[in-house]
């Protein structure tokens, strides 16, 4: 089959339709029956779900891949003209500001609201958490016990100075971590927080695979990284020695975020989309969009990978996880006055 080439964003592209799918890179044909169609800034672990759904339904999918910048502004440029049904997206805070710019609208599922949690769902069902990323302590298993660990705060005491490995600021994921510690616990007090890990002077990296390797290397003892990254590397190598410690259990929990989707504004194929999000929140569909990439399942009805159910249950903190866009201005602040770049 010939390809059809696009230009995006001065960019010579190409695409070839098969299956029902729409290879990245090219926007979708219009909108017909029978189908749905997906903007994701989320590049993997999702085909065996889409494949099910169609399976299941007889409702095609094509996609649009590309980053959640990208998508954004395809969406604004749209406007009441988008071929786009459904976000898909990673991130809390990426949500958030969809939403927030009114590229995202209200649904009505009893279903949706049955199988995920309250605080794993925007308030105003706009969007929901469809896989969680839990981001929490790494160590060196031959070098630290996890007595010695308990919180994200106390990686400020001085006994961690020269021996935490954390990723920029600006990351997304600390940037919602971060957020997400204002919004619990205040803007001085998550300051506090903040202060006290770039005060132990931390090792830069900006990579949680490398992270994970340098903790291993004994570059570092303890560092910040999302589970999944772990898991990928204990799949290749089950003798890795970095092991997961769960944050804040006896307080508020461990900070996760997720990738999750709505429906856009000006879907064509609104019911489509909605059956599209309420199939991804079923525990059939869970295990297969989560066991690709390591991630917990949304719905804590489905069942999680075998490398990470080793890791064990863990407390979530229950903060709804809005809060990461919410907050996301306030955490960058307190993070420059902090110190931590």
């Amino acid at each position: 089959m010939r390809p059809i080439r696009l230009g995006f964003r001065g960019v010579a592209v190409g695409l070839i339709l098969t299956g029902g799918f729409l290879a990245a890179g090219a926007l979708p044909a219009p909108a017909q029956t029978g189908e749905v169609v997906i903007y994701s800034a989320r590049h993997y672990g999702q085909e065996p779900a889409f494949e099910a759904f169609t399976k299941k339904t007889g409702i095609q999918i094509k996609i649009l891949n590309g980053s959640t910048g990208e998508m954004f502004e395809r969406l604004r440029a749209e406007g009441d003209r988008t071929p786009a049904d459904v976000l898909l997206t990673v991130d809390a805070g990426n949500l958030w500001n969809a939403a927030r710019a009114g590229l995202l609208q209200k649904v009505d599922s009893p279903e949706l609201q049955a199988n995920l949690p309250a605080h794993l769902r925007d308030p105003e069902m706009r969007w929901v958490g469809l896989t969680v990323r839990a981001r929490t302590i790494m160590y060196n298993t031959k070098k630290v016990t996890p007595a010695e660990l308990s919180t994200y705060e106390a990686l400020g005491d001085p006994k961690w100075k020269g021996r935490l490995c954390l990723r920029t600021s600006g990351y997304i994921y600390n940037q919602s971590l971060i957020a997400t510690l204002t919004r619990r616990h205040g803007e001085a007090h998550a300051e506090a927080i903040v202060r006290g890990w770039s005060q132990n002077q931390p090792t830069i990296i900006n990579s949680d695979t490398k992270i994970l390797e340098a903790i291993a290397a004994g570059q570092c003892d303890v560092g910040l990284t999302n589970h999944y990254y772990l898991a990928r590397l204990v799949a290749k190598d089950p003798a890795f020695p970095v092991a997961p410690f769960w944050a804040n259990q006896q307080t508020t929990g461990t900070h996760v975020n997720v990738s999750g989707a709505g429906v856009t504004a000006h879907a064509k194929n609104r019911a489509n989309a909605l059956k599209l999000l309420e199939f991804l929140s079923s525990p059939e569909a869970q295990q297969m969009f989560a066991d690709v990439g390591f991630e917990y399942p949304a719905n804590p009805q489905a069942a999680v990978n075998p490398i990470v159910a080793r890791w064990g249950r863990f407390k979530q903190d229950d903060i709804n996880i809005a809060a990461a866009g919410e907050f996301q201005a306030a955490a960058t602040r307190l993070a420059d006055r902090a110190g931590y770049k």
